[in-house]
């Protein structure tokens, strides 16, 4: 029975590893608007919570700074004044 549970879980952190590498894929690479790179950001986190229900606050530690920079990259005006030199 522990083994079953231990597979499961590392299946479901596979899952979770896709996920995550397709939505930054696809941030980095697609010409996505901010608001549909936005709901993919909340899609994603939807579905790893749709695995690890119980994680959330472990999501928005790791996850959610990635995708913030990765938005942030992709929609700063260069040159604009963003608090950054």
């Amino acid at each position: 029975m522990q083994k079953k549970l231990i597979r499961a879980e590392e299946k479901n952190i596979r899952r979770l590893r896709f996920i995550i590498d397709l939505a930054e894929a696809v941030l980095m690479q697609s010409n996505l608007t901010l608001r549909e790179s936005l709901d993919l950001m909340d899609q994603t986190k939807k579905a790893a919570l749709a695995l690890f229900p119980d994680k959330e606050s472990v999501y928005d530690l790791i996850y959610l700074p990635r995708f913030r920079r990765i938005i942030d990259e992709r929609f700063t005006i260069p040159g604009s004044f963003s608090g950054r030199n």
